[in-house]
């Protein structure tokens, strides 16, 4: 009986069931693209960001205590302690070496150019450098994606080039310096010897910052020049992270103070200081520190970003709830008559009640799986459109919006399920509507 009644009214309310799905659909399209986002939003902003620097600085630790303490800079002259190049392929070995997106050591150096007695700054480094791991893994890494925004004119160089260099933009205007031009670099040694190379300028390249003033070499010519094959003054790494919370500031400050189970929390979660530890572990007498500017800039932003969707997304809800009621509440006062009848034929008001909501159920679940359908594809467009790439469908997804589907119809219903509870089939039945 139940089943007929349910049948009965959902084909008689056709029009009215198609508008409420039609409500439905248009809330959980848009909540179903701001979850998928949401949850994939993440890697997604790390990976924009990533393209403006690296979040973790590498030092050897006794120059990086040096500095911490006296205000020191490497390559002062003061500590001569290096981080040794062979051992850099370890970075890609640590637990969350998938997160780390790209690395890159430095090694500055004062050269003497063309015989001038100025020493002009020049800095080693990989441009895009292939490793071979001990994983037996390979990968490309180097200052071209770390440099992203750096305006290099005739291109990059590679980094077995040992006779090529690249000029900062405002050294090279200076000193009018153009590409093809040939320089002598050479740097005199504490011990009296003097190392040269003959080089000739590749590209002019304007970083907006200090390298401007300076040279860009290989790494591996810098190290010849200096004498320091093998070694590197300090290490970028570009990682994807979490943002910080409360336990990742506590582990960053000591984390032998952490509980055991806290600090297998904190290791196993891709925090800036999480990374940075395992670094230190992977490399001999390293020091790790993240670049706090950039990794809480990171973890603000994508919170914003989550905080804003998750308001779009009940914001929308809200208003389908609200589309819902008004179009129940005015079946419920057409239907009036009906209601009042059931009721003097003996029906109860909750079994009343449960027909409504059963009508209303199958009206927005088929609406929730058109609008989840069409979610998909909304989330799709603002992958590509705004990350560049497709935003994966997540599973996660499919129980909420079942939930909220439910959540939405019973909210919605509410004030209707109030109408039909106060109406009297006397009432009704002699013309007199609801009291």
């Amino acid at each position: 009986m139940f089943l007929r009644m349910v049948i009965g009214a959902v084909t008689r309310q056709k029009r009215k069931l198609l508008m409420m799905a039609g409500a439905m659909a248009l809330g959980i399209s848009l909540a179903t693209a701001m979850l998928n986002v949401m949850l994939d939003v993440g890697d997604k902003i790390n990976q924009e960001l990533k393209t403006y620097g690296a979040n973790i600085m590498v030092t050897p630790r006794g120059a990086s205590f040096l500095g911490d303490l006296y205000g020191i800079e490497e390559g002062a002259g003061v500590s001569n302690r290096y981080l040794a190049e062979d051992e850099l392929p370890k970075i890609k070995t640590i637990f969350w070496a998938f997160n780390i997106v790209d690395f890159t050591p430095w090694l500055d150096a004062r050269v003497s150019v063309n015989g001038s007695e100025a020493g002009v700054p020049i800095l080693g480094a990989w441009f895009r450098k292939h490793l071979d791991l001990p994983t037996g893994e390979s990968v490309d890494t180097g200052i071209i994606n770390l440099r992203s925004w750096w305006d290099v004119r005739q291109g990059w160089l590679k980094d077995d080039d040992m006779s090529g260099i690249m000029v900062g933009g405002a050294y090279a205007a200076t000193h009018g310096i153009h590409q093809g031009d040939a320089l002598t670099l050479s740097v005199r040694h504490t011990s009296g010897g003097e190392r040269t190379a003959r080089v000739v300028v590749r590209s002019i390249f304007y970083s907006g910052d200090r390298e401007d003033d300076g040279l860009l070499a290989p790494l591996a010519l810098v190290q010849r020049l200096t004498g320091l094959e093998g070694k590197v003054r300090r290490v970028e790494v570009s990682a994807l992270t979490t943002p910080e919370n409360e336990l990742a500031r506590r582990a960053a400050q000591n984390p032998r103070t952490l509980s055991r189970q806290a600090w297998e929390v904190w290791y196993c979660t891709a925090y800036v200081s999480a990374i940075a530890f395992q670094i230190e572990e992977a490399l001999t007498d390293a020091r790790a520190k993240p670049v706090l500017q950039v990794a809480e800039a990171e973890g603000a932003i994508l919170q914003k970003t989550q905080l804003l969707m998750l308001l779009l997304t009940c914001m929308s809800l809200a208003c389908s709830a609200l589309a819902i009621s008004n179009l129940v509440t005015a079946n419920v006062m057409e239907r009036g008559t009906e209601i009042g009848l059931l009721k003097a034929l003996g029906a109860t008001d909750s079994q009343i009640s449960l027909v409504i909501l059963a009508e209303m159920l199958i009206a927005t679940f088929l609406g929730g799986a058109f609008g989840y359908a069409a979610g998909l594809g909304l989330a799709s467009v603002i992958g590509h459109s705004v990350f560049g790439s497709a935003v994966s469908a997540k599973g996660l997804v499919v129980p909420i919006v079942a939930l909220l589907i439910l959540l939405v119809t019973l909210g919605g219903s509410i004030p209707a399920i109030r109408m039909l509870l106060r109406l009297r089939p006397t009432d009704v039945l002699h013309g007199r509507g609801a009291s």
